[in-house]
């Protein structure tokens, strides 16, 4: 009897660290960057993310941008508006699309040209379960006409 609960024990304990280590993921794929010209000094950034436990993007950051915010775009009348949000929702085992026209990564005041073929590096910050873990990627910048959004969907938008 003694054998059983040596062996029921540490059974246990890896049990509840890979319900930890799974608790705290968030896959992220096809991340990438829209491309810019010379003056310009703001772009988005998209990505899918795919929390295997519900989780919430709370902030990103990046040494590429003096600010990047989560920003969502809709519909207001016959108006596409945008606006950074606090949090964006990450429900279990569903994709969020991070796409143009909708939820982004809005980076504002970039510090040099993105260029098609180059990498930006970002934070991002997810809470789960009351934790905030940082998560890193890197995101591929594609050419600046990549699937953009309605005309003048940013540049309507101020801080």
């Amino acid at each position: 009897m003694q054998a059983r609960f040596l062996v029921a024990v540490p059974a246990a304990l890896l049990a509840a660290l890979c319900s930890n280590a799974a608790f705290a993921q968030v896959d992220v794929s096809n991340a990438w960057a829209r491309g810019t010209v010379p003056a310009q000094t703001a772009t988005g950034v998209f990505m899918t993310l795919h929390a295997h436990e519900p989780a919430k993007l709370i902030g990103v950051s990046t040494p590429a941008a003096a600010t990047a915010e989560v920003h969502e775009m809709k519909m207001d009348g016959n108006v596409m508006r945008m606006r950074a949000i606090g949090a964006l929702d990450l429900p279990r085992m569903q994709d969020v699309e991070l796409k143009p026209g909708g939820y982004h990564v809005m980076l504002m005041g970039l510090k040099a040209p993105l260029k098609k073929g180059d990498t930006v590096a970002l934070t991002l910050k997810i809470e789960q379960g009351g934790k905030v873990t940082e998560q890193k990627v890197d995101a591929e910048v594609r050419d600046l006409t990549a699937t953009a959004p309605a005309a003048g969907a940013h540049g309507d938008h101020k801080h």
